[in-house]
């Protein structure tokens, strides 16, 4: 480290990143710090589909795709049934289109707008990626600009022991090296970035009993670090009971398989060959849904028109190359080399064909248009996952940590660490919220860092 004095911390190397080159840009000095060694490949913002949702950008306008913040505020409350922190949801829909503006042309990332296919959810394509589809590739290349950067000092493995305050605000901050050495060091602010408490199962199994027992995937240091030093300073917390799951997740590879397989047209059946829900249902809160089925698992399937669809994910490809992809000629032979009662999968598969088709109603009440499935088959062994947590410390339109409704001068909380935009449990759970709670609160934490008068 350069200096032993910080215009801010950001603790967590993921979508805290954001607000270190945002801050650096506008003039600070900044560490950014994070308690695991293989960061790269092991947090959360490494492990997503780096799909960003915003409003009213010039990839949408170039494609002929009208949406507004006002229309992505509505699909966030539609979503949530109007639970979920409006100011918050204000903010982050505003800023959401300078905040890929500024991706793409100070940070040179290539962003491409999402337009084969479209999350439930979003009443428009406002999902914006960049190749690959996978958030390694976001992460590495956020990371690369940090590394060239001379305002940022990355550090890790480094752990964040305690933010401390002086006349209210706060001054500086204790760090820690795995061994336990610790050091203290000066600094006007702190954004806390570190996620949520994903890998704490007794947290969770307090907060979100009914993901409790279902497969774990997400960063392992995401224990609850910010809850803990917030509360210790006095912070509010709210929503702890929010979280996105997953109902896409290979069994065999534990690789996300993706929900654009069920939007391309795939359908999910339980071990009794049964589907057992509308698959236009939001992945999160089929995790869920599919974890109290037989066994707690299930299959997705597909036909050889959408496995090429989907071809385009960096994770499809990593399941298939996995040898988790089952293929069959016919729905009887799919249902021999998947121990599933024949004539219970035939039947399922051929009403959900004509129900895609158009000529009958879903039988779950399935109403997306979509692709009708035909042989050969493709299925894919899914087991229901918690993917990270979605409360946390409640900020403000500024990321700026609350304690009794008040800002604690110089603190901050992005991504996991913060209240998301999701509202309660799993079903508010939007695509994109959680990266976009990521980078844009620390967007935001970057630019009220550097304010005229940061309070």
């Amino acid at each position: 480290m350069d200096s032993p004095e910080f215009d801010l911390v950001v603790a967590g190397a993921g979508g805290g990143l954001v607000a270190a080159l945002r801050a650096a840009e506008l003039g600070s000095n900044v560490l950014v710090i994070d308690a695991d060694e293989h960061f790269q490949r092991g947090n959360n913002t490494s492990m997503c589909t780096a799909m960003i949702p915003a409003a009213g950008t010039r990839w949408q306008h170039a494609a002929g795709v009208a949406d507004s913040p006002e229309q992505f505020l509505g699909d966030i409350d539609r979503k949530t049934g109007g639970t979920a922190d409006r100011r918050l949801a204000r903010a982050l829909a505003d800023a959401s289109a300078p905040l890929v503006t500024w991706l793409a042309d100070a940070q040179a990332l290539d962003l491409e707008l999402v337009t084969d296919f479209r999350y439930p959810g979003h009443s428009t394509d406002r999902c914006h990626t960049i190749a690959g589809r996978h958030g390694s590739r976001l992460l590495n290349h956020l990371l690369r600009r940090a590394h060239d950067h001379p305002r940022i000092d990355v550090v890790a493995p480094m752990s964040l022991r305690a933010v401390h305050t002086s006349a209210g605000r706060v001054s500086g901050v204790e760090i820690a090296t795995p061994d336990g050495r610790g050091e203290d060091l000066t600094a006007t602010s702190v954004l806390l970035a570190t996620n949520g408490f994903g890998a704490d199962r007794a947290l969770v199994r307090q907060w979100i009993p009914e993901i409790a027992d279902a497969h774990y995937h997400g960063g392992g240091y995401s224990r609850g670090d910010a809850l803990r030093i917030g509360r210790g300073l006095g912070a509010d917390t709210a929503y702890l009971d929010a979280y996105q799951g997953h109902a896409a997740l290979s069994s065999r590879s534990r690789t996300l398989v993706g929900w654009a397989t069920v939007v391309h047209g795939g359908i999910i059946v339980n071990r009794d060959g049964r589907r057992f829900a509308p698959e236009s249902t939001g992945y999160s809160e089929f995790a869920a849904m599919l974890a109290a089925q037989p066994g707690g698992a299930g299959w997705i399937i597909i036909d050889e028109h959408i496995e090429k669809l989907c071809s385009s994910f960096d994770d499809f490809r990593a399941v298939a190359e996995s040898g988790s992809l089952v293929r069959a000629d016919s729905a009887a032979e799919l249902a021999g080399r998947l121990a599933l009662p024949p004539e219970t999968l035939a039947d399922e598969l051929a009403a959900a064909a004509r129900s895609a088709a158009g000529p009958e109603p879903d039988r779950q009440g399935r109403t997306d248009e979509r692709h009708p499935l035909s042989s050969p088959y493709v299925a894919i062994a899914i087991t229901p996952a918690l993917f990270h947590t979605q409360g946390g410390l409640v900020v403000d339109e500024h990321a700026r940590v609350l304690a009794g409704g008040s800002p604690i001068p110089g603190l901050y909380a992005s991504g996991g660490a913060a209240i998301g935009i999701s509202g309660h449990g799993a079903s508010g759970y939007l695509a994109g919220n959680g990266l976009i709670t990521a980078l844009g609160l620390a967007y935001l934490a970057a630019e009220h860092v550097n304010s005229p008068v940061p309070a």
